[in-house]
């Protein structure tokens, strides 16, 4: 069957499948079920259709294409979690997430390099890119244990710890990963790390933040602050998330910065120009609309890569040993000792450490690096990823309704 003949079935599909994000979260909203885990479960079941299966990208064939679909909606997902948070940006008042990216993101670290390398036999780059990428959680897969919107009652410590560490974190695991790569090309050298501390951490770290404070200040004084009714705000057009996001990403790249850091930061300035102005919530809605709908399309493909590539055939004892370990240990343990001396409940101590989701931003990450460097073998770290963000997918979809609804009722208690 041509292009051409599936055309019109795509269409038929494609809207049909758009009408059903709009309304699933309707649905679901009481029950133990989330949307990925529908958007997994349609795209494995077209997997297996044969006119559809050659159709569905390699994730080591086509890694290019992998990348740039997963890179964008994380970085429109970046943008709506900025937007999302109120909090005053302080050490004080950002304790949690503090803790979180200083104490509980190293040893996740740790962890799973020394997993990969005793479970999966991989050498030191690979262990080290394997590690990189699951070490930080997803603000893609995470909407449901997120801040809900700007001006939620919901914007509880919780929620606001899970949203500003997922915004924050995978920035800096891109250090990791580029970290791995230098080390693939180069070894393990006193020139190597110069190089990195240099140019990865140090200068890539601060161009992206700087670029995203100064963007971000900029476009909000744009939208609510320019003289007479020039402000964008009269425009009253949500998409201006969407051209600020693209704008500042790709700025901050070409300034050699990391913009995942960019796009975050500025978001969060952007919600600090005029804070209780209406037009915040339809910056957001927008930028959220944008990520369901990307978030869709990408699990919808991820589900066909799990039947129609052989991504399910792939698995060994040793792999899901790596994958359970990585679920059920080393982030729960991790968070759990981070959060140590905070004070907070042990309840919520327990949902923060539970939910460190892994999703679409470690798929980017991944396929970023295999197409900048060599590692050879490519599939064993696909595979491992693969099932982690399944388990993870269905686990915390089915999980993640019961425990905020049981949260929510012990906040209103006290």
């Amino acid at each position: 069957m041509t292009i051409d003949h599936l055309y019109v079935p795509a269409l038929l599909g494609g809207g049909l499948l758009i009408l059903l994000v709009a309304w699933l979260p309707l649905v679901l909203s009481r029950a133990p079920l989330s949307l990925p885990i529908v958007c997994v479960a349609i795209g494995a079941a077209l997997g297996m259709v044969p006119q559809v299966a050659p159709l569905v990208p390699h994730p080591v064939e086509t890694p290019i294409l992998v990348e740039k679909l997963a890179e964008l909606i994380v970085i429109v997902s970046l943008m709506g979690a900025g937007l999302k948070i109120d909090h005053p940006f302080s050490f004080s008042g950002w304790r949690l997430t503090w803790r979180l990216l200083a104490v509980a993101m190293p040893l996740g670290l740790v962890g799973f390099f020394l997993a990969g390398q005793a479970l999966l036999g991989l050498a030191i780059p690979a262990a080290l890119l394997l590690a990189a990428v699951l070490a930080p959680t997803d603000p893609v897969l995470a909407g449901d244990v997120q801040i809900e919107r700007p001006d939620s009652h919901r914007d509880d410590e919780v929620r606001f710890a899970l949203t500003s560490e997922a915004g924050l974190n995978d920035a800096l695991a891109f250090p990791f990963v580029r970290l791995a790569l230098a080390i693939a090309a180069g070894g393990l050298t006193a020139t190597v790390w110069r190089d990195w501390a240099i140019d990865a951490v140090l200068i890539r770290l601060s161009v992206g933040g700087l670029v995203g404070w100064g963007a971000g200040w900029l476009i909000g004084w744009v939208i609510y602050w320019v003289p007479s009714n020039k402000k964008l705000s009269k425009t009253g057009d949500g998409f201006v998330a969407l051209g600020a996001t693209l704008a500042i990403y790709a700025l901050t790249e070409l300034a050699h910065g990391y913009g995942f850091l960019a796009v975050f930061v500025a978001g969060l300035m952007m919600r600090r120009a005029a804070q209780d102005h209406e037009f915040n919530d339809r910056l957001h809605d927008f930028a959220d609309e944008v990520e369901r709908l990307l978030m869709m399309v990408l699990l919808v493909v991820f589900g066909g890569m799990l039947t129609a590539t052989g991504l399910l055939t792939g698995w060994t004892w040793a792999t899901v040993g790596f994958a359970l370990i990585g679920i059920f240990v080393i982030r729960p343990l991790t968070a759990w000792v981070s959060l140590a001396g905070t004070g907070r409940p042990f309840g919520e101590r327990l949902i923060v450490s539970f939910f460190g989701i892994r999703g679409l931003g470690s798929v980017y990450y991944l396929a970023y690096a295999l197409n900048h460097g060599e590692f050879g073998n490519a599939g064993v770290l696909w595979d491992a990823l693969a099932l982690i963000v399944l388990i993870s997918v269905v686990l915390h979809g089915v999980t993640v309704t019961p425990a905020m609804r049981w949260m929510d009722a012990r906040r209103a208690e006290a």
